[in-house]
């Protein structure tokens, strides 16, 4: 079974990704400042280490006696105990300050890619997998904090000691311990570059196994109730395996190309301490060189080469963030297909006049869904669309929504086009009970809350009442507090749907649109609701998109739509008298009723 492909080709990592990091860094001009004057206080304080050193045993070597021994050396050794404290304290206030810097911009980033997806219109929702999508945010924003924290304050510091070290060697002894040091660091830093490069294809392959497995997880938990209904465990089951395997396999190739970069980069350090000690060993022996200065040149190597280790398992780690941010970058790159014009007004409702003009619509460009809509819902007015399943119904919902733009003609309310307002502006000036109501998990209270988030518990409560959901939140233990599991798993569709008109009804706007409202209501709820929304619906304008005819009777104007096209519209009397395909559908409902199993059916 062959993998998906990813976005960007493996072997490509996107350095420009780095940019983006440096205006954070900019913010925070001052902690950065005084960050730096910390790393550079530390490093200071680890080159003079080893001499310090070398003076504390060459004076030890040269005492000869117990007492001179202990007195000679003190203040070198108070000293080299003060130089390592200030390396480590400098070393620890520096990623201290630079902590706040490197929390901000991930609070930052993390917010503006949330903000963003936010954004991203609804067809770019459809074709995403949530689980695969989250993973790839939590890794991007792990990914910005080892970069700003490693990259700024590890990377070019290091190379800066390296440097340091050897030019000290080369100016205290021979020109050969420099660029025997210098040689080592070119050779390690191209093997490590070439190594790296070459294994950051089976990083990029596990975190893309990661992403497919936890989407397959996540899809398969969410729909956990179809799963039940069809028995189809161990098909899930399976299926999540074979997904594991592919992980499973991904890991050993990334695990393995691991212990040949770490093997390669292990032997290059071992050959050069080896070849700097040999030669201070022949220098010491020759009398060139003391016991200290043997000391020195093993401390500085090991100095050296114990971040140089350090640098590689960054510069590998910094790799492998960039591999993973840079899906969450190419997430900020992508346009919405609906958006705001630079100068869109906000829309301003005054009577609620919406109008249709021919309004032709395809998801595909090989199959039209709407040819030609055209009808007017008058201020205060209610208007159904009715017709079988597939007509375009919920099209002309998600058209009014802008979640789409029409493909021809034009939508207004109050005669502004919807295409030239400012989408919050105009979704604020909306409410909508869709047909699938989608509770966030949160209590009761919270999700109806949700219509106008800065609404009063008694306003709250007061939209629960007109919902018909009173006598049901009074049963439970905990009232409204209680909390209604993910997507609303814990209730009933006909409770969900409850609440999800509850939730409408307290945003009050202007226009209120009903997708198929009551299609999991009882009789008796259905009826109790329809009272309450006609109330309402006198003081607003309201589109009800409606499959049970028996919900829409008293509507001012039925638009019967059938293949994209409107072919019947007046009141419910009027079309029966035409005896078309309204009326056609009314017996046909009619006739379900009738039926005892319908009837069953629908009392649930």
């Amino acid at each position: 079974m062959p993998r998906p492909k990813s976005d960007v080709p493996l072997s490509e990592v996107h350095w420009g990704a780095l940019k983006t990091l440096f205006p954070y860094l900019l913010e925070f001009r001052r902690a950065v400042f005084l960050a730096l004057l910390c790393l550079v206080g530390a490093k200071l304080a680890s080159v003079g280490l080893p001499f310090l050193l070398k003076h504390i045993v060459d004076d030890l070597d040269a005492a000869g006696g117990a007492a001179a021994a202990v007195a000679l050396p003190l203040g070198l050794l108070l000293a080299y105990g003060a130089v390592r404290f200030s390396s480590v304290l400098f070393g620890e206030l520096r990623d201290t300050i630079f902590g706040r810097v490197t929390e901000r911009a991930q609070r930052r980033i993390g917010l503006e890619v949330f903000e963003h997806l936010h954004k991203l219109d609804l067809d770019f929702h459809l074709n995403r997998r949530t689980g695969g999508l989250s993973r790839d945010i939590e890794r991007g924003n792990a990914g910005i904090g080892f970069l700003m924290r490693f990259m700024v304050f590890n990377i070019v510091p290091t190379l800066l000691e390296i440097g340091m070290v050897a030019g000290l060697l080369w100016w205290n002894y021979s020109g050969v311990f420099a660029l025997l040091v210098l040689g080592a660091v070119v050779i390690y830093i191209g093997f490590s570059v070439v190594a790296t490069e070459w294994r950051t294809r089976f990083v990029r392959e596990l975190n893309q196994a990661e992403s497919q497995s936890s989407s397959r997880a996540v899809d398969s938990l969410l729909n956990y109730e179809t799963v039940k209904y069809f028995g189809n465990e161990h098909y899930e089951a399976g299926h999540y395996d074979r997904e594991l395997a592919f992980w499973e396999q991904a890991r050993r190739k990334n695990r393995l190309s691991l212990f040949g970069l770490n093997a390669g980069q292990a032997l290059i350090i071992a050959s050069a301490m080896s070849g700097a000690m040999i030669l201070a060993a022949m220098g010491v022996i020759a009398g060139d060189m003391t016991i200290g200065d043997f000391v020195l040149i093993n401390a500085f190597m090991m100095q050296i080469f114990i971040p140089l280790n350090f640098l590689g398992f960054v510069y590998r780690e910094m790799k492998g963030s960039l591999a993973n941010i840079e899906k969450m970058f190419a997430l900020l790159r992508v346009e919405p297909a609906i958006g705001d014009r630079g100068d869109a007004p906000d829309l301003e409702v005054g009577e609620g006049r919406i109008v249709f003009e021919d309004v032709h619509f395809a998801y595909r460009t090989d199959r039209e869904i709407l040819k030609g809509i055209s009808f007017a819902v008058e201020p205060q007015q209610k208007v159904a669309i009715v017709g079988a399943s597939g007509a375009g119904k919920s099209t002309l919902f998600k058209l009014l929504f802008r979640f789409y733009d029409p493909t021809a003609g034009r939508i207004t309310i109050d005669g502004q086009d919807i295409s030239s307002v400012s989408q919050s502006s105009l979704r604020a000036a909306i409410g909508v009970v869709p047909q699938d109501a989608v509770l966030f998990n949160q209590s009761i209270l919270e999700n109806v809350r949700y219509g106008r988030v800065d609404a009063s518990d008694e306003e709250v409560m007061e939209a629960i009442r007109h919902a018909q959901l009173a006598d049901f939140v009074r049963e439970l233990p905990e009232g409204v507090n209680t909390l209604v599991g993910e997507r609303g798993l814990k209730l009933s569709g006909g409770e969900k749907q409850r609440v999800a008109i509850a939730r409408a009804l307290l945003k009050h706007p202007p226009i209120m649109v009903f997708d198929e409202a009551t299609s999991s209501l009882d009789s008796r709820s259905e009826r109790g609701i329809l009272g309450a929304l006609r109330e309402v619906a006198a003081e607003q304008t309201t589109l009800v998109i409606a499959h049970r005819l028996s919900t829409v009777v008293d509507a001012d104007v039925i638009l019967v739509l059938d293949r994209g096209t409107v072919v019947e519209r007046g009141s419910h009397g009027e079309l029966l008298a035409e005896n078309g395909h309204y009326a056609a559908l009314w017996r046909l409902q009619q006739e379900e009723r009738q039926n005892p199993a319908y009837s069953n059916a629908a009392g649930d």
